[in-house]
């Protein structure tokens, strides 16, 4: 595994300049943060006095606090506010005056509560680009309603496809909706930042619905429903309409092929010993194996049901067939690409310990991303960043004293 230097990358960073302040909680506003972050933003985290962001207790602890969390806030400076007073809201304006970026992912209407709506703050600073990820979006009949990540996947038309036919949809395993969102975000913040530069330098609000970003991935089923009135339904785990790509059993396990192209069909037949599947006019294009591909999953399944999961990858990499093993965390934790791709950095937590985390992505030839601080305590740069804005000790004190700040 890779140490990563705190202190980053040698280059200057992508976003090097760039102020975020970040008052969302939890996956998809957090998310954006630290996407933005690894790539050189400086990212202010405003927090809730007392526990600050749930995501400090999800899943598993160390030293009571999530080791998930220095993931999510590695690069990022945590201030403590009680944005219910009116002097902690006066605070954040203050930052979020000096800042390029504001992430939030409250439900509508909680930052025009604290006096800080678009409108507000674009009179307060003009350039200002204001992200905003919620369940629903911010205009629309379901806009006051509370919403996660998976009830977004729902809404979005993915949940109703994760699943064995006629069984229980399940959900993917991770909090796929709220990482969707928050890329979409990214994505939005950098054309807002590169319209701002290139014409005019006026901010704007990206309004990003957790239930859009889910179905914005959806590929063909609103088009398929359109033309044909088909329904797509669930269909475990191959790709309907695309032949073959499935996940197929071994002696120790099981192993997913995808032999959709047209030459590579007819390698993968020729390497598990069907030649005259190979061979089959009627096969050589994808309409026609979608029509036999009950015989196709059957031949690819028998073949590779006597052998190991290893044994399989390696004759198809020899023919030159996508295919993969499922991976766990081991697997991927003794993966030599990973190693080689820098995808597992060893991060020291301000705890003391040492915690591989996953690495930077995308990777850029110029500009990498890196790691530059680990995940703070909560309120760790309170003092730090309320100086920087211009407050005083004396002034930091007497906040501190009021319970405004911690």
């Amino acid at each position: 595994m890779t140490e990563q230097a705190l202190a980053g990358p040698l280059t200057p960073a992508a976003l090097q300049g760039v102020r975020v302040v970040e008052m969302g909680q939890l996956i998809a506003g957090p998310f954006c943060g630290k996407t933005l972050g690894d790539f050189g933003a400086e990212v202010v985290k405003i927090e809730a006095t007392g526990a600050g962001d749930p995501l400090r207790n999800w899943r598993l602890l160390k030293n009571g606090t999530s080791v998930w969390w220095q993931v999510q806030s590695r690069n990022k400076k945590s201030v403590a506010l009680d944005l219910r007073q009116s002097e902690a809201q006066d605070i954040a304006r203050k930052l979020i005056a000096q800042a390029d970026v504001l992430i939030e992912n409250f439900r509508p209407g909680t930052l025009e509560g604290w006096g800080m709506s678009p409108e507000e703050l674009h009179r307060l600073n003009p350039g200002l680009v204001i992200l905003r990820i919620s369940g629903y979006g911010q205009t629309g009949p379901y806009r006051d309603l509370p919403g996660f990540g998976v009830i977004g996947e729902a809404m979005g038309g993915l949940r109703h496809l994760t699943a064995e036919p006629g069984r229980v949809p399940v959900r993917v395993g991770v909090s796929i909706g709220d990482t969707l969102a928050a890329l979409h975000g990214v994505i939005g913040v950098l054309m807002a930042l590169y319209h701002r530069k290139a014409h005019g330098g006026k901010g704007q609000v990206i309004d990003v619905a957790l239930h859009e970003a889910v179905f914005n991935c959806m590929e063909s089923l609103i088009p398929e429903y359109s033309a044909f009135g088909a329904v797509r339904e669930a269909a475990g785990s191959a790709l309907p309409g695309i032949a073959p790509s499935n996940a197929y059993p071994c002696q120790d396990g099981w192993v997913l092929v995808a032999g959709n192209g047209d030459s590579i069909f007819k390698r993968l037949m020729a390497a598990i010993g069907r030649q005259d599947l190979a061979d089959a006019p009627d096969l050589a294009s994808n309409a026609g194996r979608v029509a036999r591909i009950a015989e196709i999953d059957a031949a690819i399944g028998q073949w590779t049901s006597p052998r190991s999961v290893v044994e399989v990858t390696e004759a198809l990499s020899v023919a030159r067939v996508p295919a993969g093993k499922v991976y766990t965390a081991r697997d991927i934790c003794e993966d030599p690409h990973y190693k080689a791709r820098d995808m597992l950095l060893t991060q020291q937590t301000r705890d003391g310990y040492a915690v591989t985390v996953p690495g930077i992505v995308p990777k850029m030839s110029g500009t990498p991303g890196g790691v530059r601080s680990s995940a703070p305590g909560l309120g760790d740069d309170t003092d730090a960043v309320l100086a920087e804005a211009g407050l005083t000790q004396d002034q930091i004190a007497l906040l501190r004293g009021k319970g405004v700040i911690q």
